[in-house]
């Protein structure tokens, strides 16, 4: 049952349109927001999520429609007009001066004065205390930029805070953030709420909406599909309000044949990072690394890939595989798609073909000398195969949908035999996840050998023909695809499995 079902409402939207050139991003929505309700907004990318609270936060001007907010309707002029409303918004990119410190980030643009100078030590002392309030504890005197991502968000909500802020706008806050600082971020989530604060919580990830949501609303193609209590919808439910497919249709994995086994480690260490790992991954095979952060997956692959430096033995197709950088092991048909694609996979102010080629431009090469022809052609196929949406192979990848930006990366390593895949859909929504799903099927049916780290266990038992399981960079458990379960891996992953 929904505990703020009889609260008040303090947030309309009624009749929201918003065009661009070509594109009707909204057309005439709805949303309702109740004081100190979570507030759940679903959709896949383009569905108009982003531009509604874009339009709600003052960084766009609405084309049709009225916002009424505590009983006044009105009309958000800039971002500056809505915060002094009491509507925040903590974007997936954080809006911080990194080289500034705590205090200097929290009272950024109105920090407390005696006379004509600063004062400090009020700054300091009402920081303290909103952090206190929050219930977490930071070194207040140093840069924003040595902070961890989750501490930096702490900070971001603090800022919210210190504008007597009535609703709070969270744009994939976990994105990027381990299982014990959502947790966290779950714990101050329902403290703001507690105190009447509204959340619009925006998030990829459907297990949250069931986790910290009262309400959700579904966008798809511009329009409203409908608002639910979160009691009364299913997973199930869910994806299919945003796709038009059931969950069970989301993953394409079918029985693989497998061949013969390409990728084979044995004995690999890493000094405090990795213990004495090995596995093998076969042609036609996806094998999925799961454990909590910080077991040891990403930099299982970043050693497999020549990132960082290891010791013990690996062979590619039965010939030593010893990599010493990361271009060694690209030269040599292995390659890794990383966790972060936006800072070490892309370059987002280049092409769609710039970066489809850029790591095997020899390739296109003779005498030298480029062949543009040859690797616009490539690069059209890739396009096409990949169903990659683009206006055109010359248009920069900064623009498009996170599900395109990753197929674009897997594009640059088609011709690769071991793909490493470091949380492939992560901020992705559900229709593009399939998509990406797709395509690493379509790429174990050619025969390539696929290991993957996830986060997310659906992701892991619906597309992995064998789990292994990491703890304390170990692997702790291996389970074929039968013996794989939620339980299972969670009982490795944890390392539950030691105390009994």
């Amino acid at each position: 049952m929904n505990k703020t079902a009889n609260n008040p409402i303090i947030l309309e939207m009624k009749g929201i349109g918003k065009s661009f050139p070509g594109v009707i991003a909204l057309d005439g929505v709805n949303l309702s927001i109740r004081e100190g309700e979570v507030h759940a907004l679903l959709g896949e990318n383009g569905a108009g999520k982003s531009t509604l609270i874009k339009i709600l936060a003052g960084a766009y001007p609405k084309d049709q429609g009225e916002i009424i907010f505590q009983g006044q309707s009105v009309d958000i002029k800039s971002p500056y007009h809505a915060q002094q409303l009491g509507i925040s918004t903590i974007y997936q990119e954080f809006n911080l001066a990194r080289h500034l410190t705590v205090p200097e980030n929290i009272f950024l643009g109105h920090l407390p004065q005696k006379g004509l100078l600063v004062d400090w030590d009020t700054a300091k002392a009402r920081s303290q205390e909103i952090l206190t309030r929050l219930g977490v504890s930071l070194q207040l005197d140093v840069p924003c930029d040595t902070l961890s991502v989750a501490e930096q968000q702490l900070v971001e909500i603090a800022k919210a805070l210190t504008r007597e802020t009535r609703v709070l706008i969270m744009d994939e806050p976990s994105a990027v953030l381990g299982d014990k600082d959502m947790e966290k971020l779950f714990q101050i989530v329902r403290s703001l709420t507690a105190r009447g604060i509204s959340i619009i919580y925006i998030s990829h990830r459907l297990s949250e909406v069931f986790e910290i949501a009262d309400r959700v609303t579904v966008f798809k193609d511009g329009r409203l599909v409908g608002s639910k209590d979160v009691s009364d919808v299913t997973m199930d439910s869910l994806v299919k309000m945003m796709v038009g497919r059931d969950l069970q249709d989301i993953y394409p994995k079918k029985h693989a044949k497998i061949g013969k086994v390409l990728l084979d480690i044995k004995g690999l260490n890493r000094p405090k990072v990795l213990h004495n790992i090995s596995l093998q991954v076969r042609a036609g095979e996806i094998v999925g690394l799961a454990g909590m952060r910080g077991a040891g997956r990403t930099e299982l692959l970043r050693a497999i890939f020549g990132a960082d430096s290891y010791e013990g033995t690996m062979t590619l197709d039965g010939k030593p595989f010893n990599p010493t950088s990361p271009k060694d092991a690209i030269d040599q048909k292995v390659a890794l798609v990383t966790e972060d694609r936006k800072a070490e996979g892309l370059l987002l102010q280049q092409s769609v073909k710039f970066n489809t080629t850029i790591s095997g431009l020899k390739e296109f090469c003779t005498r030298w000398i480029i062949n543009r022809q040859k690797e616009v052609d490539h690069v059209q196929q890739m396009v096409k195969k990949l169903r990659i949406k683009t206006p055109g192979i010359n248009n920069l990848v900064v623009g498009m949908s996170g599900g395109n930006q990753q197929k674009v990366i897997i594009a640059r390593f088609l011709g690769a035999r071991v793909l490493l895949l470091d949380e492939p859909t992560r901020g992705i929504d559900v229709g593009s996840k399939n998509e990406i799903y797709q395509v690493m099927v379509d790429l174990a049916e050619q025969g390539l050998a696929v290991l993957m780290v996830s986060s997310e266990l659906p992701e892991v038992l619906g597309m992995s023909d064998r789990v292994l399981v990491m703890h304390e960079g170990h692997i702790a458990k291996e389970l074929s695809r039968a013996e794989a379960s939620e339980e299972s891996i969670m009982k490795y992953a944890t390392g539950s499995h030691l105390e009994s």
